[in-house]
């Protein structure tokens, strides 16, 4: 099946699973932007619709119903996916659609719900880029109804733990995050330090490693480990 029959079927699929304004909305709101999302970001990442639900309803914190562009629901997991057009939501908002959009986001965050956003720019001209970062947003959730190894998992944290700290760690920030000795702080950063995660920086005498560094060219391989 291609992404065009793909996409009938889906759309279809909600259309007959609604009424009243659940459905208007639907037929009005799932418009060219939100097309060109799934053809050009989401079919190429996921190949399928799976739990995948277009103009997701919700409540915000005002009582008022507020429809996300997209809504992934595999299980517990609650992610929404926004594309925002830089007129609608730059040049025409005033001040009060301002606020209220940051109430609703942090509202949304409350209830559970992780919510990103994609310029209607980013998708038309560079997916590759939405891509990239989306897959690593979902792999957040993916690798936890995986079997994951210990050394793997402690491998994955430190690099976040990594970049969270500007890119730079020390042994006794490691000790202290993951509660472990000094030593197998030092042989955990030193392993990575081996496959080219890290790499060492040293003291004033040239000997001895006092921090060590993300490596910035591993930046591009981020969304097939994290």
């Amino acid at each position: 099946m291609n992404f065009e029959e793909a996409h009938q079927a889906f759309i279809q699929h909600h259309l007959l699973r609604r009424r009243g304004e659940r459905r208007n909305r639907l037929e009005r709101g799932h418009a060219h932007a939100e097309k060109l999302m799934l053809q050009k970001v989401w079919w190429p990442l996921k190949g399928n619709f799976e739990h995948l639900h277009p103009e997701y309803e919700i409540l915000d914190w005002r009582g008022y119903p507020y429809y996300a562009d997209f809504a992934w629901l595999p299980g517990f997991i609650k992610l929404l996916i926004e594309v925002k057009g830089y007129k609608a939501h730059v040049q025409d908002m005033d001040r009060s659609k301002y606020s209220n959009e940051l109430n609703r986001e942090t509202f949304l965050y409350a209830m559970g719900f992780h919510v990103i956003s994609f310029s209607y720019e980013d998708v038309e001209k560079r997916p590759d880029i939405c891509i990239r970062l989306l897959r690593m947003v979902m792999s957040r959730y993916i690798h936890l109804q995986q079997p994951v190894s210990l050394p793997s998992l402690i491998e994955k944290e430190l690099i976040r733990y990594a970049i969270q700290c500007a890119g730079e760690i020390r042994p006794i920030e490691v000790r202290e995050y993951l509660d472990i000795d000094y030593k197998t702080a030092a042989k955990m950063l030193n392993t990575l330090c081996s496959k080219g995660w890290f790499i060492p920086k040293y003291g004033p005498d040239g000997k001895r490693v006092v921090k060590y560094k993300f490596a910035l060219d591993k930046l591009d391989y981020l969304e097939y480990i994290l």
